[in-house]
């Protein structure tokens, strides 16, 4: 069980309800606290265990393309009524009709976002909660990038530090609906900010707008490189994400 400190707020901050300032505090307190840390990562499970079972009742692929050949397919001969209503049609209906399906298509899309920001939070909240949150430990990414090898199904780049605030941790695989990627985690003044690093051609990372935004409590960025995505999420300021970020892009 959490401690009074935590207790009450650890669900907004899991659910990016909290003041950025709010959120930072608890942040590193549930980074200091063991029982707060416990029962943060036992709720991040929970979420995901929720969030993968409603994914099972997701309609296949298969089934999309069923109704998308029966809704295309060729009418039969029309009546003459039927021919004359269409004939009548007020474009103010075809607007309407336009209208509606790209509403349709930017809130399925935009849901499809927060699920994935949501995601990518709770993978970070729960590296950082749990006991051994890298399985490779090394602040040397000669050492970092080789490890990963044999274990996703593609390479990347690590930047080199020297001068520079942030120190590398580590990194451990971890998946994005199933997919396999990397996570590394870097450290900056006491902040730990998680780099995620996944195939692009993946359904849920592919056709992610590039660029900084603010979600549930962090600031992230996102980007593609080399037919990789980059996600990069913190609970430190925009700055520090995109001079992170830069490195990254710059990595040779």
């Amino acid at each position: 069980m959490a401690c009074d400190v935590g207790r009450e707020k650890l669900d907004a901050y899991l659910d990016g309800e909290l003041a950025p300032a709010e959120a930072a505090a608890l942040s590193a307190h549930v980074r200091a606290c063991n029982a707060c840390a416990s029962d943060a990562l036992e709720r991040v499970r929970m979420k995901r265990a929720v969030s993968a079972a409603a994914r099972r009742h997701e309609p296949s692929p298969q089934f999309r393309q069923k109704i998308a050949n029966i809704a295309g397919s060729k009418p039969g001969p029309a009546s003459s009524s039927r021919k004359w209503f269409w004939m009548l049609a007020t474009p103010a209906l075809l607007v309407v009709i336009l209208s509606l399906g790209v509403n349709f298509y930017v809130n399925r899309e935009t849901g499809r976002r927060q699920r994935i920001y949501g995601e990518l939070a709770d993978l970070h909240v729960a590296t950082l909660a749990s006991a051994t949150p890298v399985d490779v430990v090394s602040t040397d990414r000669h050492t970092v990038k080789p490890w990963f090898q044999g274990k996703i199904p593609f390479a990347f780049n690590l930047p080199e530090l020297q001068g520079t605030d942030f120190t590398l941790v580590g990194g451990r695989v971890t998946y994005l609906a199933q997919s396999p990627g990397a996570q590394l985690i870097y450290q900056l003044r006491k902040h730990e900010i998680s780099v995620f690093i996944f195939q692009d051609r993946s359904t849920d990372a592919a056709s992610f707008a590039s660029g900084s935004m603010n979600a549930f409590s962090f600031n992230m960025s996102s980007w593609t490189q080399d037919g990789l995505r980059y996600f990069v999420v913190g609970d430190v300021n925009r700055t520090d994400i995109e001079a992170l970020s830069k490195l990254l892009r710059d990595a040779r």
